[in-house]
């Protein structure tokens, strides 16, 4: 689909703005721009997520909300082509007002300030059919886009397959971990898997070809499959006997509930994902073949392939997690201040700092959290039961860690290198919650470690909840202290 054209020049689009950086898609899409010598600029609510990656001194990172029009005017400024990859997966009360509303923000800030071109990735489904409310709310975003007159480029696709996509890991925990899968009549319908590369391809080879601005693309592997056979596939390349029972009805409330207890992902995220399964999400055309005939996208199966060897390697370049903010949490900054409880413990180590950092940098994901695994496990429960996250989002890397990312049931809010280490819960408490761990040098083979609990309660309940479980913490923060003075010794 075509709407209307541009005047800008190709060899002109060389500052480009990247919104929803610290995403699954725009994180591992800033490298590849760099790679190919764009001056690259990104927008993003919590500029200090981006803090740990690679590239961030090589772009200009500002701090933004297209949804509340913050820093649009700065950061569109002098802008070239811009993508705007800022989507809602949560199932939350009026998302679609709020997805229109950002859109709307954005195509205003991008039209007055004279951007040549806007390129959205969109999701993939019939107009001329009943969508899922998602699905629905992303096309609308698309006409949003469009409704100032930019030239926008919106490819639409179904499920990104890749190490660390939400779709991927919802396919690869249930079939990892349940011996007899239920499914249903809406499994049958069809769906056009694209491999992450291919994703990361199109969005950037459409830069070089003017041809593509102002239309709809549909972008998706060489075959298109029916969901159930998404899950056989997997198995089949696992090497995995599983059986499918069909339970002829389809409860999405129920099974998003069932998805949020056995996978990774919550019921939030996992509920527009299941609703979608109702839909065909399928190409209807052929234009990404024709106006992109260097790229032969990989089928399914291949796909796969790929995630699990990156997962294998511990080479996941970015994960879904790292955009994830429970509803219960806000991203609160560390301060220490009156009515925030303390506790510490503090050890010395014949043993380096970097050792040390080593040591309690890598916890969490596989290693587990050293000291007391039943009672995290324990906690872990009663964060699930109560609607967190447990301790089941896992950590990208066995052994590098970086400021903004996830740790199990954590998230990375400061990395010193071979010093320190500060988590924020982003369980569900009545209260803040921080978890600091520091080695400090002590001489050319010792450290002292320190490791801290700090908590702000909220209210009466916040101050009783610590209070109550004091023993406890002070068993397991004692044991855990130990624990990293002797793997660090070791």
């Amino acid at each position: 689909m075509t709407f209307g054209g541009g005047g800008f020049k190709m060899s002109s689009l060389k500052n480009i703005l990247v919104t929803g950086a610290t995403g699954y898609i725009g994180g591992r899409l800033i490298p590849r721009l760099l790679e190919k010598g764009y001056k690259v600029r990104c927008l993003v609510r919590h500029p200090e997520r981006l803090a740990g990656r690679p590239w961030a001194g090589s772009v200009e990172i500002l701090g933004g909300d297209v949804y509340e029009k913050k820093g649009l005017r700065r950061a569109l400024a002098g802008i070239d082509a811009a993508y705007y990859l800022v989507h809602s997966m949560a199932d939350v009360p009026g998302f679609e007002k709020m997805e229109e509303a950002s859109a709307y923000n954005f195509a205003r800030a991008a039209s007055g300030a004279g951007c040549g071109r806007v390129i959205y990735l969109g999701g993939l489904g019939k107009e001329s059919g009943p969508l899922s409310k998602h699905l629905t709310s992303r096309h609308r975003v698309g006409e949003m886009l469009r409704s100032f007159g930019t030239p926008v480029t919106e490819f639409r696709a179904a499920i990104i397959v890749g190490s660390g996509s939400i779709s991927f890991e919802m396919i690869r925990y249930l079939v990892e971990r349940l011996p007899v899968i239920p499914t249903c009549g809406c499994l049958q319908k069809r769906c056009q898997p694209l491999a992450v590369r291919d994703a990361l391809s199109y969005l950037i080879g459409c830069l070089e070809k003017p041809e593509t601005a102002g239309r709809i693309i549909e972008i998706g592997g060489p075959t298109a499959h029916p969901y159930e056979e998404l899950l056989r596939i997997y198995a089949d390349i696992r090497g995995l006997r599983r059986r499918f029972i069909d339970l002829h009805r389809w409860n999405v409330e129920f099974n998003s509930a069932m998805v949020g207890l056995l996978t990774p992902v919550p019921r939030i995220f996992a509920y527009p994902l299941l609703e979608s399964l109702n839909y065909e999400v399928t190409c209807s055309g052929t234009e990404a073949a024709e106006l992109f005939p260097e790229i032969k996208p990989l089928d399914y199966a291949t796909a796969v392939k790929y995630a699990l060897i990156r997962l294998s390697e511990n080479a996941v370049e970015t994960s879904w997690t790292a955009a994830y903010t429970p509803s219960y949490s806000r991203p609160y900054t560390f301060k220490d201040s009156e009515g925030l409880i303390r506790h510490a413990h503090v050890l010395h180590i014949w043993a380096g700092a970097e050792a040390v950092f080593k040591v309690f940098s890598g916890i969490g994901g596989g290693r587990g959290w050293f000291y007391g695994q039943w009672l995290w496990d324990l906690k872990a429960l009663q964060d699930r039961l109560v609607g967190g996250t447990g301790m089941r989002l896992g950590r990208r890397h066995p052994d590098i860690i970086n400021q903004g990312e996830v740790l199990d049931c954590w998230r990375v809010e400061r990395v010193i290198e071979n010093r320190m280490l500060l988590l924020r819960a982003e369980m569900r408490l009545p209260g803040k919650g921080w978890l600091q761990f520091e080695a400090v040098p002590a001489g050319e083979d010792a450290c002292t470690l320190r490791l801290t609990a700090y908590f702000e309660p909220h209210g009466l309940f916040g101050n009783l909840y610590w209070y109550a479980l004091y023993p406890v913490h002070l068993w397991i923060f004692r044991g855990l202290a130990l624990e990293i003075r002797r793997r660090a010794t070791a």
